[in-house]
């Protein structure tokens, strides 16, 4: 059977099973990582390595659509899950366009391997320090939501390093979580999201090697690698946010059945499905954009992934707290459910780009300004 139907239907299998202890994982902060066991079983972490290298062949879209379903039942999976997958979707990307990435891709496909980003909270600058040694580079640094550190197996991050002749640049690279130095911490207690094992990763003096080192760019300018992440990534991660507030919805439908005589229960409903048809289509459109990676990754691409991540962000949060009013003081028992869907919805917010840098990043865009810097 094609991987991509399994897709189609692995959610709604597996959903329900991972449901199950969904408030004990939250209340202990404990990391889903059975659930990345069964997801290995099944192949996810490779589904959308192209089939020629080995991988199931997915596409893009049909990966946003079981994000979305799985959020439905363990927001916390589907988005460290999500965090992944976007490294696996820019690797697509980049190997379609002739970049380097065709070696890792059959490795994730060979062996299953864990992908784990820090890069939504180092953005421009990075954060850390690199320095010089033979044969390549130590780092140290801190990173935090490595989400999925439990279980990875590769790191994706970077760090800043001062060149003598070019001044201050970034350096992106990948490295084994065995190697020396490189430990997470177990301090993901957070609002929502809490199984999602976003831990810090620390790194003390780790050993990058010159041939890991897969960009250089200027630090704290906009570099055209952002394109493709912002245009592949974006997509998939508010893909789980979305089947989250539709979750905190049909959990607010089933409680205002209840209060169908009080008079502001059709205004509040009304009200919950407006707030969640816009994320869906603000969401639904992002998918539409990315075109299953057959698109041109460019300034305006981004900046119309980033305008839409801003609407979804928002519109899941509406929706989450019109859940909460929707479904009156049942709701804010913990036993329905919705109070942790309605925390794990904060958490879109934090995602690259937040609000205000996201407007500021657009607007300048139109003023035809470098979107970060005012630099030469």
């Amino acid at each position: 059977m094609p991987r991509h139907i399994e897709l189609q239907t692995l959610a709604t299998t597996l959903g329900p099973r991972f449901a199950e202890g969904a408030a004990e994982r939250d209340a202990k902060d404990a990391f889903v990582a059975d659930h990345y066991s069964v997801l290995k079983e099944h192949k996810v972490f490779s589904a959308l390595v192209p089939a020629e290298l080995g991988g199931g062949g997915a596409r893009h879209s049909e990966m946003c659509a079981f994000l979305r379903d799985l959020a439905r039942y363990c927001p916390s999976t589907a988005l460290a899950l999500s965090m992944h997958q976007h490294l696996v979707a820019a690797s697509v990307f980049n190997h379609r366009n002739g970049k380097p990435a065709r070696k890792l891709l059959e490795r994730v496909a060979a062996e299953e391997l864990v992908l784990i980003s820090t890069g939504a909270n180092d953005w421009m600058e990075s954060s850390g320090l690199a320095e010089r040694v033979e044969g390549g580079f130590r780092v140290n640094a801190r990173k935090p939501f490595g989400s999925g550190s439990p279980k990875g197996n590769v790191l994706v991050t970077s760090a800043p390093f001062e060149d003598p002749k070019e001044g201050w640049q970034v350096l992106h690279f990948a490295i084994p979580f065995s190697a020396a130095g490189l430990s997470p911490a177990d301090d993901w207690q957070s609002l929502g999201m809490r199984a999602s094992g976003s831990q810090t990763i620390h790194l003390d003096r780790v050993f990058v090697p010159d041939e890991a080192i897969a960009l250089r760019r200027p630090r704290g300018r906009y570099h055209p690698a952002w394109n493709v992440i912002l245009t592949v990534a974006l997509p998939l991660i508010m893909a789980v946010y979305r089947g989250a507030a539709e979750a905190a919805a049909a959990i607010a439908r089933e409680e205002g059945l209840k209060r169908r005589g009080d008079p502001s229960t059709p205004y509040l409903l009304g009200e919950l499905a407006n707030h969640l048809a816009t994320a869906q289509l603000a969401a639904d459109d992002m998918v539409r954009i990315a075109n299953d990676l057959d698109v041109e990754a460019s300034l305006e691409t981004a900046n119309a992934m980033l305008v839409r991540k801003t609407i979804v962000a928002d519109a899941v949060l509406a929706t989450a707290e019109k859940a909460l009013e929707a479904a009156g003081g049942a709701g804010f028992y913990r036993k329905s459910g919705l109070e942790r869907f309605l925390r794990d919805a904060h958490g879109a917010q934090f995602h690259p780009l937040a609000a205000k840098p996201q407007h500021r990043f657009t607007g300048r865009i139109a003023l035809g300004l470098d979107p970060i810097s005012d630099a030469a």
